[in-house]
């Protein structure tokens, strides 16, 4: 996670190239509705997209795996 947090730079070169080449791959597979390839694209773009997101939030994890039982919400 510290990383992430250090290396900001990547973190937005990453996240700018996995957006443009989901979306695109989202699109394109789209325009071929109806074939097997298309969905795909389609998969692909998702998953793109979806690591995106990952990366995005990977600086803001906790380093605690869950919640903690003995702290008590009020």
């Amino acid at each position: 996670m510290k990383y992430w947090k250090e290396h900001a730079s990547l973190r937005v070169g990453l996240i700018l190239a996995f957006f443009v080449a989901g979306m695109a791959l989202l699109i394109v597979g789209w325009k071929m509705t109806g074939q097997l390839a298309g969905l795909g694209l389609m998969i692909v773009g998702l998953i793109l997209l979806l690591s995106t997101l990952m990366i995005y939030n990977k600086p803001f994890e906790d380093t605690k795996n869950g919640c903690d039982p003995e702290r008590s919400i009020e």
